[in-house]
């Protein structure tokens, strides 16, 4: 009996935590943006240009959110005209191994759709 509440326990921490992750990642773009700026920082309209079907209105609302979530960091480079740029921070890095992960479950995935 003690094992069975040990690991509904652990399943509903676990659940609260998913969910938490979620709810700041959740939506259609967040992870793809994440994504986008695993590897280095990006002016606004590379990150436009790389995450496939965003509008403008929606990518601006979503950096901005997370820019609030402390994910993001906007940079106002002293170039004429002036730059935007966005990276992630220190803590938006920590997302890196799960876009490495899903990445890698992508391709796996793919290429078992291919081949069957």
């Amino acid at each position: 009996m003690a094992i069975t509440q040990d690991k509904t326990t652990e399943c509903k921490k676990t659940l609260m935590a998913v969910h938490d992750a979620m709810y700041m990642l959740g939506g259609k773009w967040k992870i793809s943006i994440v994504a986008a700026l695993c590897f280095h920082p990006k002016r606004y309209s590379d990150i436009l240009r790389d995450v496939n079907g965003i509008s403008g209105k929606m990518l601006s609302r979503e950096l901005k959110e997370m820019e609030v979530n402390k994910l993001v960091k906007r940079t106002v480079l002293d170039t004429q005209p002036v730059t935007v740029q966005y990276a992630l921070t220190a803590y938006g890095q920590k997302l890196k191994p799960m876009i490495d992960t899903l990445a890698l479950w992508g391709l796996e995935h793919r290429q078992m759709i291919v081949e069957d």
